[in-house]
């Protein structure tokens, strides 16, 4: 069983700056890759950003390229996503999950283990 937890959401104004940490538990942490997904209100899903189990490798959405940043620590069992120069449209509730990186970047719908999400609010 693996048990992730997401913390660090908030409110912000545009233009500034949050950092997500999601703490994972109960599996091989470090043997994964790690990602970052959204929702929006009344909107689907979307993935946000990866980080391949080394760390090594990432990858991002056009719309968070430049502006996010994943990292980790494997030794804390964590990741996290800082996020810059946020804005409106960045409004959501994100979430992190853990699983192999094609699948991760690919196939999210295939992922068996996600948090419970954490609510990143952009004001005007």
């Amino acid at each position: 069983q693996v048990q992730l937890v997401e913390s660090g959401g908030g409110l912000v104004q545009a233009g500034g700056s949050l950092r997500l940490s999601c703490a994972a538990s109960g599996r091989t942490f470090s043997s994964y890759a790690m990602g970052w997904f959204r929702q929006a209100p009344g909107k689907e899903r979307e993935f946000v950003a990866a980080i391949s189990w080394s760390g090594g490798s990432t990858y991002y959405a056009d719309s968070v390229k430049g502006r996010f940043t994943i990292s980790r620590d494997n030794a804390k069992n964590l990741v996290y996503l800082q996020m810059n120069s946020l804005k409106p449209e960045d409004t959501a509730v994100y979430y992190c999950a853990v699983g192999p990186w094609t699948v991760v970047l690919r196939r999210s719908y295939e992922l068996e283990y996600w948090g419970q999400g954490t609510q990143v609010t952009v004001s005007s």
